[in-house]
């Protein structure tokens, strides 16, 4: 039989813990914010317990949330390094909202709920998260339950089962345009401190890597010989090779010359030459200096992709500068290149019809 606790938690919200009894099973319980979802659940369970498909294992009821995150956040340290900043980030919100449940109690429905009240709350310099960034708090949370199913068999049944992302607005293009750009690039050369900011730009500008990508470049990565720079370590885990060409070439050319010899970092910090260059605040100083309205570093990747579109580059094209696996992330400048996908059109128009 199943019994239903109404439950008063410090938020002042209530939640309802139901435990489903059956003689020669063990005991199973799970807590709900209705009461109506709690009822269901004991239904359900009850039924699947009777028919022999209930098999909830010992160890969802031996660990709690939190241990699930403790270990998993081992688990990226050991694996993916870079990431584990950002995964524990995501990762702490929930183990404040479910650390102590067991694992258990973590349902689907429950998931929804705390992530209803994820997008709902504030976060940084924002009234209210966005369904982006809320995607990417699911997405950790639910590749830490797949480590804990396949893995260490803690859970049975993936609790984010069937739970769709929530819906994302049209990829962001932002870019400079002329006048914007040359008012950026001479602001870089007189933001006092930061002699390695217009170099900085410029690569992201004529190269369209990611401010990270660059800003650990070290000079066993660039030949000049080959006129390219290779990086080892990008998003998608695969190398990619950025084309040095023109005034970028010139600049790295002379930036070799009158390099520190004590690091390989092409942007060590000032004071710390085996560190990278903590840039932000010249970055911040130069956009505020050439009067720019919401433009971010990460615009700059936008504004290269930009301008390959508008000078004739095919999607392929600048999918492959820019190192993505698929088209679906530049479809964004599709529009920017529709003069030339026209003159394409033309062409073949011409060479078949010259004779109609």
């Amino acid at each position: 039989m199943a019994m239903i606790e109404t439950r008063a938690n410090a938020d002042g919200t209530t939640s309802y813990r139901v435990k489903v009894r059956m003689r020669g099973f063990p005991s199973q319980t799970a807590t709900f914010a209705r009461k109506t979802d709690a009822k269901e659940w004991a239904k359900q369970t009850e039924i699947a317990i009777k028919e022999g498909k209930y098999f909830k294992t010992a160890e969802a009821k031996k660990h709690t949330f939190k241990e699930l995150v403790d270990r998993y956040l081992e688990y990226v340290k050991l694996r993916n390094p870079k990431r584990h900043k950002w995964v524990e980030l995501y990762l702490g919100w929930w183990t404040e909202q479910l650390g102590d449940y067991a694992l258990s109690e973590i349902t689907k429905m429950l998931v929804i709920e705390t992530r209803d009240k994820l997008l709902n709350t504030k976060g940084r310099n924002i009234e209210r998260r966005t369904p982006a960034t809320v995607n990417r708090y699911m997405t950790a949370l639910s590749h830490a339950f797949t480590i804990a199913i396949n893995e260490w068999e803690w859970v049975e049944e993936h609790p984010m089962k069937k739970i769709s992302k929530l819906p994302e607005p049209r990829g962001r293009v932002r870019f400079l345009d002329d006048k914007e750009r040359e008012r950026l690039l001479d602001a870089c050369q007189n933001i006092r401190g930061a002699d390695n900011l217009y170099l900085l730009v410029v690569l992201a500008l004529s190269t369209g890597a990611r401010h990270g990508e660059l800003i650990n470049l070290r000079w066993r990565d660039v030949d000049l010989t080959r006129k390219v720079i290779v990086l080892h370590d990008t998003k998608n885990k695969e190398r990619r090779v950025l084309p040095l060409a023109h005034h970028a070439l010139e600049l790295i050319k002379a930036h070799h010359e009158e390099r520190d010899v004590a690091t390989d970092l092409l942007f060590p910090a000032p004071r710390k030459p085996n560190e990278p260059w903590a840039s932000r605040s010249a970055w911040q100083a130069a956009v505020t200096k050439a009067g720019l309205e919401d433009f971010r570093f990460h615009d700059l990747r936008h504004s290269a992709a930009s301008y390959l579109a508008m000078n004739g580059a095919s999607l392929a094209e600048i999918a492959e500068v820019l190192g993505h696996k698929t088209l679906a992330m530049v479809k964004r400048y599709a529009h920017l290149s529709e003069a030339h996908t026209a003159g394409v059109v033309e062409r073949m128009n011409q060479k078949i019809f010259k004779g109609a």
